[in-house]
């Protein structure tokens, strides 16, 4: 059985980059976890009625894909280059040695948003063969209106076929209402159609979602 963990910068990402991997494995019998590194707090500035619809949001994401465990590590949004990083590994490296993963997702580590490179760098940390031995294999995701505008361009080497889940993958991500606009805004549901089509054309399938391969092992 696989046990695949994501790390996301922010809730929404985990969907937007690999919502339809994680729709995948749930029909295939195999597990999924998810550790989002920030959320909003009012000592960050946000208001209760933003946290309490940020926080229904999640627990009603949590349901739809039935994942088999959601961490949430509760640092501040756009802020993650503010932390000091031994602190942050330390609290990720305790959570991937409960899971044990076999394959660990990350965000593509030149994302425009400095949150998502953060988490790369952190996340990466927690990947050494003779820490973490259970890991087999290592994909760097891609999430709308960040990668895109990577200066480094994403040039994806694995692909998933989500054809069966494109539907579902789009209904879970209408969930963050708050994060969507309408096209052409990055994250509308019709840029996340259109991006799993122009996938899928490279895979040779309807739809697809695409990722940098950084190490397998068999």
């Amino acid at each position: 059985m696989e046990r695949s963990l994501i790390i996301a910068p922010h809730p929404d990402d985990e969907t937007l980059g690999a919502g339809g991997y994680i729709l995948k494995q749930k029909r295939l019998g195999n597990q999924v976890f998810v550790l989002n590194m920030t959320h909003m707090k009012e000592e960050y500035g946000y208001t209760c009625e933003i946290i309490q619809k940020r926080e229904h949001e999640i627990d009603k994401m949590i349901r739809s894909y039935l994942l088999d465990g959601y961490y949430n590590l509760n640092l501040k949004p756009a802020g993650l280059d503010t932390y000091h990083e031994s602190e942050i590994i330390s609290q990720i490296s305790d959570i991937v040695k409960t899971v044990k993963p076999t394959v660990v997702i990350l965000p593509y580590r030149f994302d425009v948003h400095s949150d998502h490179r953060v988490t790369f760098n952190l996340g990466y940390s927690c990947t050494k063969t003779f820490r973490y031995p259970y890991i087999k294999r290592i994909l760097m995701m891609e999430v709308l209106s960040e990668t895109e505008f990577a200066i480094d361009s994403f040039q994806p080497n694995y692909f998933v076929d989500i054809s069966d889940f494109i539907k579902d993958k789009i209904e879970i991500f209408g969930i963050y209402g708050s994060e969507i606009k309408k096209h052409p805004f990055s994250r509308s549901k019709e840029a996340v159609w259109a991006k799993s089509i122009l996938r899928g054309s490279v895979a040779g399938v309807e739809h697809a979602e695409a990722f940098v391969l950084l190490k397998q092992i068999e």
